[in-house]
C-alpha cells in the first residue's frame, strides 16, 4: 500500500493528546476520521512523536497507507477539508518508501517552550504561552541548563509514567533567548534530542524557572541531575507553552 508522510500542525487545547482515546477528542482521531472519509474502513496513523494533552505542534509527522495511489497535494487538501473546523492543518504531504517509519527513521525531535511575562492575564496567546506575572533571569537560567546537556541519566526529569526502557538519553541543545513578543516580553526554551522521556521538556522548563526566579540556582539543578529521584524535580510546567516544533530525518521527506 503506498505509504505517505504528512507534516502536521496543530493547537493541542481542544485535544486529550496526540494518541487516539476511547470517547475523547484527540488529534489522532481527528486524522483517521478525515482519512475514513477519503477511504472508508478502519485507519491507523503512526507519528513521530506523543504529545500530552495541550501541546501544540509546528511540525509533528505523521504516516498513513492508502490503498491507491494518491497525489501528496491533492491528499492534503482532501484532509484539510474534512478536518475543518478542528485546529489541525497538514502542511505538507509526500510519498514515501514502505519501510519509512514516521518514528522509528526519525533521528531528531525539536520543541519549543513560550513564556509569557506579564502580570496582565493573556488575550490573544490564552492557551499558546505559560503566562506568569514575573521577569526571569535568563543568564541564570543558561547557566542551569547548560548542566544538563550531554548523555545522563534523567530519572529526576521523567514522569512516573514514563514507559522509557532507560532513563539515560542524550540531550544536544538547551538554550534560553529572550523576544518581543506580540503581548509582551517572552522567554523560549528550545530543545533538541534524537528522543525524550514521558514530560522531560516540561519537567526542564519548571525546574528552570525556578532557578530564573531566583528561587533555586545552577548548582541545585545539577544536583538534581546527581540525584536520580523524581522527587528532586522542580515543578512541572503546564502544557500549553509546548510545541513540538520539528522532527528531522536523515533524508527530509518533504524536501
Amino acid at each position: 500500500m503506498p505509504r505517505y508522510a504528512m507534516k502536521v500542525e496543530y493547537q493541542g487545547a481542544p485535544f486529550a493528546g496526540w494518541q487516539r482515546q476511547k470517547d475523547l477528542p484527540t488529534v489522532q482521531g481527528a486524522i483517521e476520521a478525515a482519512l475514513a472519509r477519503l477511504q472508508p474502513g478502519a485507519h491507523t496513523i503512526a507519528a513521530a512523536g506523543r504529545t500530552d494533552a495541550g501541546v501544540h505542534a509546528l511540525g509533528q509527522v505523521a504516516q498513513c497507507d492508502m490503498a491507491r495511489d494518491w497525489d501528496p497535494f491533492r491528499l492534503s487538501e482532501a484532509l484539510n477539508h474534512h478536518l475543518k473546523p478542528a485546529p489541525v492543518a497538514i502542511v505538507a504531504c509526500a510519498r514515501v518508501a514502505e519501510d519509512w517509519h514516521a518514528r522509528f527513521s526519525a533521528v531528531e525531535r525539536r520543541y519549543l517552550f513560550r513564556i509569557l511575562m506579564r502580570r496582565a492575564p493573556a488575550t490573544h496567546d490564552a492557551g499558546q504561552v505559560w503566562r506568569i506575572n514575573h521577569r526571569l533571569d535568563a543568564t541564570a537560567m543558561q547557566q542551569a541548563a547548560d548542566r544538563l546537556i550531554g548523555r545522563h541519566d534523567f530519572t529526576t526529569f521523567r514522569s512516573t509514567m514514563c514507559q522509557a526502557a532507560s532513563p539515560v538519553k542524550t540531550l544536544d541543545e538547551l538554550r534560553v533567548e529572550t523576544t518581543d513578543g506580540l503581548s509582551g516580553p517572552e522567554l523560549h526554551v528550545h530543545v533538541r534530542a534524537r528522543s525524550f522521556l514521558h514530560n522531560q521538556v516540561r519537567s526542564f522548563v519548571g525546574t528552570l524557572e525556578r532557578v530564573g526566579a531566583g528561587a533555586w540556582t545552577p548548582a541545585d539543578v545539577a544536583g538534581a541531575l546527581a540525584a536520580r529521584d523524581r522527587a528532586a524535580c522542580g515543578p512541572v510546567s503546564p502544557p500549553q507553552g509546548l510545541y513540538l516544533a520539528a522532527v528531522r530525518y536523515d533524508r527530509d521527506p518533504f524536501a
